[in-house]
């Protein structure tokens, strides 16, 4: 499985998993200045169950540090795994 990031326009960004052609899996956001909004997660039934969706929230956690940005959790996994993991702290916005 390969994670890509992508820009989809108007400040919307996203981290995908893929598998071969297929995308399997996705996370989006929408950048407010230095606020990264966690807008929605996706796996496909296919995958679920893998922990893609952890992957993926990873992926946009490494990406938000590298940028010194922040993570505003409103999509419900996002939300639930910032109460569930100590490791996203510093990302909170």
């Amino acid at each position: 499985m390969e994670f890509q990031y992508t820009e989809l326009g108007n400040d919307v960004f996203a981290y995908q998993a893929r598998e071969g052609n297929e995308k399997v899996g996705e996370i989006t956001w929408t950048l407010l200045g230095d606020i990264m909004v966690m807008d929605h997660t996706f796996v496909s039934p296919s995958v679920r169950g893998g922990g893609v969706a952890k992957k993926l929230l990873d992926q946009a956690a490494d990406y938000a540090r590298k940028n010194d940005y922040k993570m505003e959790a409103v999509c419900s996994y996002v939300v639930t795994a910032f109460d569930r993991y100590k490791e996203y702290d510093d990302v909170k916005a």
